[in-house]
């Protein structure tokens, strides 16, 4: 019987926030194994005693992200961690998006400000502010350059998250989302699992502290096969990408009609089993693997 630990910000019982969580642990647990959501930052919690520890809706590391990068090299010093440590680590900051795009991978254009930084803002359409580290469109908004004192407050924007010292990410905003939505292209052992499509997050004036929808008008999407060309040509720049478990990459149309990556999901996504019921059987069969190829203390933390 494999003891899998499912990493969660919140093991409380339904309704969960993460839709998936419950549901996928009582999956384990009737194909045998001995399944359990686990808080993250759980001191308690003997990582080395799970077969597994599979990240899934730890959505507070965007708040303390050294912490959890932290807690997933302990945890993969003892048992096996999926996603691997190292990929953890390169998701956490969205300047991956930078390695991707030297790797020749379509992805949205995209300048980083440091704390320090003066907050050189375009002069032209309709830009996004977002910090390189964040989930869900957390201090997120998107900004109309031609409006009165749009600059300043997209300055303000960015000085507020330098005084808590967070990377400000600056991105054209890809008129697409509003015509085509967003697909999320979701994978499981390197092979497309299933795909979804999402409204527009960010709608123009909303405050950048405000609370968010993160998956509006969440439907089920059949990939193109341009779309599954980027994503696959995106997981294979990702350093170590051969032993993911999981990935999700998150695709807008450009200006020039074809997709680019937006992002890369390499950490916690969701896997949107409630849209996709078909894919459970084979989540849990590959997660069972997985922790089937581990083993209680083994020292690789990489999924086969």
């Amino acid at each position: 019987m494999p003891r899998i630990a499912l990493a969660t910000f919140d093991p409380s019982p339904e309704p969960h926030p993460d839709r998936d969580l419950p549901v996928l642990v009582e999956a384990l647990r009737t194909a045998g194994a001995d399944a359990v959501a686990v808080p993250w930052d759980d001191p308690a919690t003997d990582w080395g005693a799970f077969d597994l520890v599979l990240i899934r809706s730890t959505w507070d590391y965007t708040e303390r992200p050294a912490e959890f990068t932290a807690w997933a090299r302990r945890v993969a010093a003892v048992t096996r961690l999926a996603n691997p440590a190292d990929v953890v680590r390169w998701n956490t900051d969205k300047r991956y998006l930078g390695d991707l795009a030297a790797a020749g991978v379509p992805t949205v254009p995209t300048r980083y400000l440091a704390p320090g930084d003066a907050a050189d803002l375009p002069d032209g359409p309709e830009f996004v502010v977002k910090p390189a580290t964040g989930a869900g469109a957390r201090l997120a908004a998107r900004y109309r350059p031609g409006l009165p004192g749009e600059r300043d407050r997209a300055a303000a924007h960015v000085a507020r998250m330098h005084d808590a010292g967070l990377v400000a990410m600056v991105q054209p905003y890809m008129a697409g989302i509003d015509a085509e939505g967003e697909r999320a292209v979701q994978f499981l052992g390197g092979r497309l699992l299933h795909a979804s499509r999402k409204r527009a997050v960010l709608e123009p004036g909303i405050a950048y502290d405000a609370d968010k929808v993160a998956h509006p008008g969440l439907e089920v999407w059949t990939p193109t096969p341009r779309e599954l060309a980027v994503a696959e040509a995106a997981l294979a720049a990702v350093p170590g990408g051969s032993e993911l478990l999981y990935a999700r990459v998150d695709l807008v149309t450009g200006d020039d009609g074809l997709p680019r990556v937006m992002e890369l999901e390499l950490v916690e996504p969701n896997l949107f089993l409630f849209l996709h019921p078909e894919s459970l059987p084979v989540v849990t069969s590959t997660v069972l693997a997985a922790a089937g190829s581990g083993g209680a203390g083994g020292s690789s933390g990489r999924p086969s």
